[in-house]
């Protein structure tokens, strides 16, 4: 057992496919298994299962990545805080972000983070808030920015972005000439929602029952898992939603898609930078957390 096999061995997990985490890690698809052989005959067990066109862990398999994750995140720590000894700011740092902190608010920021450290990696794995806050609690990424508040009392959390969210509706829609509709309108018009799990869906549903209202009085007609599904969905006619207005700039500013208001309801929210209280963070965690509230 070495750390390039684990690696190797995390790389097939994730990606669900031999030939896909060779390409990932420049190897061919027979060397990839050969490692995955190796670690076998080390633990002497069988560690993936090829169920059709997919690999998935065994028991035994999904145990050792859990610790595998572990030990390559500690190699990455060590290394980060050489390099902070050494008077250099570089190396690996693995964040996470829900559909709109990844896909609209993110990018620019690591784009400007880039600039002041051209030698920093970082690697932003996108997920509905949910999974992101577990992320962060088993310490897969190192931290994580999210639409909703979390309960778990092990992490940490503090506003960093406001966010409006409007309904959304196309172009040639009977409302997309209103400033506003009202309450009893939407219940019977057909709306496109996010999944369980989703920071739009909770911020959704927390306005609604402050309201006296309830997310089960929707006509909700799809579910779609994100932000640029129900975008799409919109277009086509499937029905309205609320979203973000970042998440609809570019259309917004088109016309292709209208802004309208629900008389009596705001659909505020914010994006909270969160990390777990008792990790200890690497020195490049800790910098990119100073150049967020710097830039924030």
């Amino acid at each position: 057992m070495d750390l390039w096999r684990l690696q190797i061995f995390c790389s097939v997990v994730e990606l669900k496919s031999f030939s896909r985490a060779a390409k990932a890690v420049y190897l061919s698809q027979p060397t990839v298994s050969s490692h995955v052989k190796d670690l076998e005959d080390h633990f002497e067990c069988k560690l993936v299962d090829r169920l059709g066109r997919e690999v998935v862990p065994t028991r035994a398999g999904a145990l050792l990545y859990g610790y595998a994750k572990k030990i390559i995140a500690l190699k990455q720590e060590a290394e980060n805080a050489l390099a902070e000894f050494q008077g250099k700011i570089k190396g690996r740092l693995t964040i996470g972000g829900s559909t709109i902190p990844a896909g609209y608010i993110l990018p620019p920021l690591l784009g400007r983070f880039k600039e002041y450290y051209p030698d920093v990696v970082v690697s932003l794995v996108q997920n509905d808030t949910q999974r992101i806050i577990r992320d962060t609690l088993e310490g897969n990424v190192e931290l994580g920015i999210v639409g909703a508040k979390a309960r778990e009392a092990q992490l940490f959390q503090k506003k960093i972005i406001d966010d409006q969210m409007f309904l959304i509706v196309p172009q040639k829609h009977r409302w997309a000439a209103k400033r506003h509709i009202v309450m009893d309108e939407l219940i019977r018009e057909p709306f496109v929602m996010r999944e369980q799990g989703s920071g739009t869906r909770k911020s959704i549903e927390q306005v609604l029952d402050k309201s006296g209202h309830s997310l089960g009085a929707l006509n909700v007609v799809a579910e779609m898992g994100s932000t640029e599904a129900i975008r799409q969905g919109i277009k086509a006619g499937v029905g309205v939603s609320i979203l973000s207005e970042c998440a609809v700039a570019e259309e917004l500013a088109t016309g292709s898609l209208k802004k309208v208001k629900i008389k009596g309801l705001s659909f505020k929210r914010a994006f909270y930078l969160t990390f777990h209280r008792h990790r200890t963070q690497s020195p490049l965690c800790r910098t990119f957390i100073k150049f967020l509230n710097r830039e924030t």
